[in-house]
C-alpha cells in the first residue's frame, strides 16, 4: 500500500497541473490519510486465520505475524500523527509578516517562513523511512534486514538536513550520515560472519542450526555475528554508551524532524530486536528438550552461550543507559538536549525488559513503547506550539528575527504559563508521565518493568532504575519550574499573544495535543484496552 502510493505521488508530483492545484499543505494531508488507510488494512489482516504463527512472503525474506501486524498499524497511526499535527500559519499573518520583514530587515523573501510551511519532499522522505520501519519489523532474513534498514536510515538522514539554509541541521544531517553509516557497517559485518560461518541468511534456518550444532567453531561465529549486529543496532537507537550523537544531531535538526528520530526508528528497530531475541531463545529450548531426550549437553551449553551473551550486553547497555541519561541530564540547559537525554534514560527501561525475555517483560516492553511514543510525541508538538506563538509574538513586538522558530533553550519558556496556560499545563502532565509521577501512564509503564525486573531476580537493576527514576524527575521538574516562573510581560503583549494565537495553529495540532494530553492523563480509568492488546502480543511471542 505504502509502495504503491509512493510510485503514484512521485508521478504526480512531476505533473504541472499538480504543483498548480495541490499546495505543500494539501499534500502533507494526503500522506497522513495514507497511513491511516495502510494502518486499517493491516489491522484488517488479523482476521485472517491462516496467520496463526506467521506467513513467509517474498520467498522467505519476510514474515508476517500478529505482532508485525499490530506494530504495522500503530507505526503507521504514529507516522500519520505526526504529519497530520504539522502547524500551519494562517495564510493572511504569512503573507503580512513576509511583506513587512522584506521592507524592513532587507531578507530575501526566500528565507522568511521556510521553516512554517510543510515540503512535499518531508512527506515523500517520511514515507519511504515509515515504509523501511514496516519492513524492518517484518523481516526474517539477514539481506532483507539489512536492506530495511538501510531504506529507513537513509530517509532519516534525509530529514535531518532538509531545511537546507541552516547550518546547524546541515551540521546534523552529516554528523548523523557518518556515524549511522558506521552502525549500518557493524549490522553488515555481523550478518557476513554469520553467513561466512553457516552459509545461511534466513533467520529461522539459522535458529534451527543453532538448535542441532554440534560445533564450538560456528557457535563462536554466530555469537560474535550476533553480537556485531546487536551493537549495531543499540548505537542506532542510540542506546548508552553509542549515545555520543543523538544529543548533537536532537539539537540541531528542526523540531518537526527531531520527532522523527526520537519515534520511529527506536520502534522498528526495538520490535526487531524483540522477535530476534524471541526466535534465538525459541531455537534454545527446543534444543533443551531435544537433549534431555538424547542427554547430549555440549549442545545445549553452546547454545546457551549465545543466549547469555546477548543479555548480558542489553543488561550492561541498560545500566549505562539508565545512569548516562539521568546524570548527564541534569547538566543541560537546551530542551531537546535534555529531552534527548530523557530518551536514553527511556531506552534504558526498553532494554532492561527486553533482556529478562519473559512473558510479563515481553508485555511491559510493548506497553512501554506505546506510552513512550505517544508521550514524547505530545511533548515535542507542544515545543513546536509555543514555538509558533512565541515566534508570531515576537514579530508582533517589533521583534522578528528570522525564519527559525524552534525553541533551543529551556530558558525560552519561561513566562509561557501566563500566556499559554493550556498548553503550558499539558507540557506539565507529560513531563510528570516521564518522570513516572502516578496516577499517569508513564507511572505505570515504569512500574511494570520494575515488577517483571523484580519477578526474575533482577534486583540490583531495578534498585538503579528506581533511583534513577527519582533523580530524573529534578531536570523535568526544572522545566516545569520555568514555565511557571513569572516574567515581567506588560500588558500589551499578553493582549497581543492572545489575539495571534487563535490564527496561529491548525485545528488539527490543537486537536490532537488535547487527545493525547487526555489519554495520558485519564488512561487510569480505561486501562484495559491497551493492556490487553500487550498482553495478547506477548502471548503470541511465547506460544508459537
Amino acid at each position: 500500500m505504502i509502495f504503491i502510493s509512493l510510485l503514484i505521488l512521485i508521478v504526480a508530483i512531476a505533473l504541472p497541473s499538480f504543483q498548480k492545484n495541490f499546495s505543500p499543505i494539501l499534500f502533507t494531508r494526503l500522506s497522513s490519510i495514507i497511513f491511516i488507510y495502510a494502518g486499517v488494512l493491516s489491522f484488517n489482516t488479523l482476521y485472517i486465520e491462516s496467520i496463526g504463527s506467521g506467513l513467509g512472503i517474498y520467498s522467505g525474506l519476510f514474515h508476517v505475524t500478529v505482532t508485525s501486524q499490530i506494530m504495522d498499524t500503530f507505526l503507521f497511526i504514529m507516522a500519520s500523527l505526526i504529519l497530520i499535527a504539522w502547524p500551519i500559519i494562517n495564510n493572511s499573518v504569512l503573507t503580512v509578516k513576509n511583506e513587512t520583514v522584506n521592507k524592513t530587515n532587507n531578507l530575501p523573501q526566500h528565507k522568511v517562513g521556510k521553516a512554517i510551511n510543510p515540503s512535499t519532499e518531508y512527506s515523500l522522505i517520511v514515507m519511504f523511512s515509515t515504509l523501511g520501519a514496516s519492513l524492518l519489523m517484518s523481516c526474517a532474513d539477514l539481506v532483507s534486514m539489512y536492506l530495511s534498514i538501510e531504506l529507513q536510515s537513509f530517509g532519516v538522514y534525509i530529514l535531518s538536513t532538509l531545511y537546507r539554509d541552516s547550518e546547524s541541521a546541515t551540521s546534523a544531517g552529516l554528523k548523523y550520515f557518518l556515524l549511522g553509516g558506521l552502525s549500518s557497517c557493524i549490522i553488515l559485518l555481523g550478518s557476513a560472519l554469520i553467513y561466512s560461518y553457516t552459509g545461511l541468511t534466513n533467520f529461522e534456518s539459522i535458529y534451527s542450526l543453532v538448535s542441532v550444532s554440534y560445533s564450538n567453531q560456528i557457535i563462536h561465529g554466530l555469537t560474535l555475528g550476533f553480537i556485531l549486529i546487536l551493537i549495531g543496532l543499540l548505537f542506532k537507537i542510540a542506546a548508552a554508551p553509542l549515545h555520543n550523537w543523538a544529543p548533537d544531531v536532537y539539537d540541531d535538526s528542526p523540531t518537526i524532524v527531531t520527532i522523527w528520530l526520537t519515534i520511529m526508528p527506536k520502534i522498528s528497530i526495538i520490535i526487531l530486536l524483540l522477535e530476534l531475541q524471541s526466535g534465538i531463545s525459541l531455537s534454545s529450548e527446543i534444543e533443551l528438550i531435544e537433549s534431555l531426550k538424547s542427554i547430549n549437553i555440549l549442545s545445549d551449553l553452546l547454545s546457551e552461550n549465545i543466549i547469555y551473551v546477548l543479555k548480558n550486553l542489553l543488561l550492561i547497555s541498560s545500566l549505562l543507559s539508565l545512569i548516562i541519561g539521568t546524570v548527564v541530564g541534569l547538566a543541560q540547559t537546551k530542551i531537546k538536549r535534555l529531552l534527548a537525554y530523557s530518551t536514553i534514560s527511556h531506552i534504558g527501561f526498553i532494554l532492561l525488559a527486553l533482556a529478562i525475555n519473559t512473558e510479563q517483560s515481553t508485555e511491559s516492553l510493548i506497553f512501554y513503547i506505546i506510552q513512550y511514543s505517544f508521550t514524547n510525541l505530545n511533548v515535542f508538538l507542544i515545543i513546536i506550539a509555543l514555538g509558533y506563538l512565541t515566534h508570531i509574538n515576537k514579530f508582533n513586538n517589533g521583534n522578528y528575527y528570522g525564519s527559525n522558530t524552534d525553541i533551543r533553550f529551556i530558558s525560552e519558556l519561561k513566562g509561557q504559563f501566563f500566556l499559554n496556560p493550556v498548553l503550558s499545563i499539558s507540557l506539565s502532565i507529560c513531563l510528570f508521565s516521564m518522570a513516572g509521577i502516578p496516577p499517569l501512564i508513564g507511572f505505570f509503564s515504569k512500574q511494570f518493568v520494575l515488577y517483571s525486573a523484580v519477578q526474575s531476580g533482577y534486583y540490583f537493576m531495578s534498585i538503579v532504575a528506581i533511583l534513577v527514576s527519582v533523580i530524573s524527575a529534578s531536570y523535568y521538574l526544572k522545566i516545569i519550574r520555568v514555565l511557571h516562573t513569572e516574567e515581567n510581560i506588560s500588558t500589551d503583549k499578553i493582549t497581543n499573544s492572545n489575539e495571534t494565537n487563535n490564527s496561529v495553529l491548525s485545528n488539527l495540532h490543537s486537536f490532537l495535543i488535547s487527545i493525547l494530553t487526555l489519554s495520558i492523563l485519564l488512561f487510569i480509568l480505561k486501562p484495559s484496552i491497551i493492556l490487553n492488546s500487550t498482553q495478547l502480543l506477548s502471548l503470541s511471542l511465547f506460544n508459537f
